[in-house]
This record gives C-alpha cells, sequence and structure tokens, in this order.
C-alpha cells in the first residue's frame, strides 16, 4: 500500500540542485542551471561567476561504488594522460575535497557530480584525419588505463555482463512462451561459444571505455580529442571497445572501410592490436548489437514506455540477429 506517491524517473528542479549544491563547491556564485540533456541520466549546464560547469545527475540505480570507481578512474587517467595529447573529462572537488553528493529524489536517492566544461565539438567521424586522430587517441586511452589501479570492485565486460545477462533480461520481458525465445537462448550461445574461441588464442584484454561509439563520448579541439561518459567503463576486450565505434551510428555507408582503416592505422601509430584482435571485431560488434536490445529492456518500464517496444521491435531485432548466420 502506498502512503506517499513514488515516481518511476523524476526530472529534478534546477533551482533544487542549485540549493543542494551550490555552497558546496568554491566555484563561484550560480548564476544559472539549466536542464540541458535527457540520457540515461541528467545532465545540467551550471554558469557560474567562474565560468560553465556541467553537473551530471545520475539515475537511481546507480549506486555510490558505481561513481566511485567511475571518478577514480577518471582521477587517475588525468594524471597519466597529463603528457599526452588525449584528455578525459575532470570531476571538480567539493569544499571537503569529495568528488559526489548523494541527493533525495522522489524515486530514491541520486548522485550529483559536477565535471569542468568541456571546450570543443561532437566530430561524427566522416573524414580519414578525424578518424585517424581517434583511432591515435583512443590507444592512448587504452595505454593509460593499462598503467591505473583501481581497488573499487566492478564487473568485467565478459560475456555473463554482454550476453547472458542481456539475455536474461529480454526473456523475462517478453516472457518465456514468446516464440524467439528459443531462438534468442541458440543465438545467444553460438555468440558466447564464438567469442569464448576467439579469447581463447589471445584477445588484448584490459580497462576499456565500454561506451566508445564516436558519436558523443568525446569532443575534438584540434587534432586532439577529450572523452567523458566513462559510466560504463570496466575491464574487458579492446576488441569490444573498437568494436563499438566500427559499428557508430551516422556513418557514410560508401566510405565505411576507408574511415575504418583510418582510424585502426591511427590506433596502431600508438600500441599495437593485432590482426587477431581486428578479427574479433564484427564479433563483438554483434555482442554489442545484443547488449543494446538488453539495455532497451532495462530501461522499457521506467524511461520509454511500452509502447515503441512490441512485436516491431522484437521483430526488428530478430531479423537482424538471423541476417548474421549464427545460428
Amino acid at each position: 500500500m502506498y502512503t506517499l506517491p513514488t515516481a518511476l524517473r523524476s526530472v529534478l528542479d534546477p533551482q533544487y540542485l542549485e540549493y543542494c549544491l551550490s555552497k558546496l563547491y568554491d566555484i563561484g556564485e550560480w548564476n544559472e542551471c539549466l536542464y540541458w540533456l535527457r540520457g540515461l541520466n541528467d545532465t545540467y549546464r551550471v554558469r557560474t561567476s567562474s565560468g560553465y560547469y556541467i553537473l551530471r545527475v545520475y539515475r537511481c540505480s546507480i549506486d555510490e561504488s558505481d561513481v566511485a570507481y567511475e571518478l577514480s578512474l577518471l582521477t587517475q587517467l588525468k594524471t597519466k594522460l597529463s603528457s599526452m595529447d588525449t584528455k578525459v573529462s575532470e570531476p571538480i572537488a567539493k569544499k571537503d575535497n569529495t568528488l559526489h553528493t548523494v541527493l533525495n529524489a522522489p524515486e530514491g536517492n541520486r548522485i550529483a557530480v559536477i565535471f569542468r566544461y568541456l571546450q570543443g565539438t561532437e566530430n561524427v567521424l566522416h573524414d580519414e584525419k578525424s578518424c585517424f586522430s581517434f583511432g591515435r587517441s583512443a590507444a592512448e586511452l587504452h595505454s593509460a588505463m593499462d598503467q591505473i589501479n583501481i581497488i573499487q570492485p566492478r564487473y568485467d565486460l565478459d560475456t555473463n555482463f554482454l550476453i547472458s545477462q542481456s539475455l536474461d533480461r529480454i526473456v523475462n520481458y517478453i516472457r518465456e512462451q514468446n516464440g524467439a525465445t528459443l531462438f534468442l537462448d541458440e543465438f545467444a550461445n553460438a555468440l558466447i561459444e564464438r567469442i569464448n574461441t576467439a579469447a581463447g588464442h589471445g584477445l588484448d584484454w584490459g580497462i576499456c571505455h565500454g561506451d566508445m561509439h564516436g558519436n558523443n563520448n568525446a569532443f575534438q579541439e584540434g587534432d586532439h580529442f577529450t572523452h567523458y561518459d566513462f559510466e560504463w567503463s570496466a575491464k574487458g576486450w579492446r576488441a569490444y571497445d573498437l568494436a563499438q565505434v566500427r559499428g557508430r551510428k551516422r556513418q557514410l555507408e560508401d566510405r565505411k572501410e576507408q574511415l575504418w582503416n583510418a582510424l585502426i592505422s591511427g590506433y596502431r601509430s600508438v600500441r599495437d592490436f593485432s590482426a587477431h584482435d581486428e578479427s574479433a571485431i564484427e564479433l563483438f560488434m554483434i555482442a554489442r548489437r545484443f547488449w543494446v536490445m538488453g539495455l532497451e529492456v532495462t530501461f522499457i518500464h521506467n524511461d520509454f514506455g511500452v509502447l515503441d517496444y512490441s512485436e516491431d521491435w522484437l521483430e526488428g531485432f530478430i531479423n537482424e540477429f538471423r541476417s548474421y548466420s549464427i545460428v
């Protein structure tokens, strides 16, 4: 029985956020707080007497350990990348030197972090020069990640996380008796087997960005990139990280191969990426799509609504997965 109103997901009033946060930071007087972007999390742009900042309010399901991992990663990467062209988003410390705040929201606790405002522009990677630069930047990021140590516990971006857990969520949504369930189960198991076979012959493994799709997770300034949105970062196969940018949206269909060759050349100008790793890219592009389907299921009831996620949505994914001829 409900004694108080309950929300699935709220949008916190910018004035409430200013009230809660402004006195905790030494970033000048707050002049403006605008609700900037609704994504999986909520983003606000803050303008103070010292300039602009980005405020992220994480969704309710993100707990303090998740944010602590991301902030530890960013803090260490800032140091490791200090002599390189590649940069990462920088969390701003509060007056007490902590980096996050737990806020009360109608749906439960949500965590807020303020980041330094990033200059530059979003590059959709439609030319070889920018693809080469992005590949080089991704390699610098991976090289820096090889040098850091994070004590916070974290999942791995392995077949359990990408495929098995996704399958469980999908089947729970469409129900066991759905005619697509048998195919999805066979498809997932065949995909896991193929990835395990590839991994058994040796694939580069280490901390990944986790969402390196090359659309809206980096800003370019000159020939250099600053990466942000490390929410999905964890240890995984580097081929999975690069598969995301290989399968990015808004690609020029007739130039895909040229642009990919430029990107991987940029990557290899900094660190090794074997032919075997590259041969696994297509496999991880498929794994990424399966994970995306499972991710969408996660947010249907709380964020998206079920209207657009019925038979047409399911049929679209099934037809896509059948086209891969894995089963």
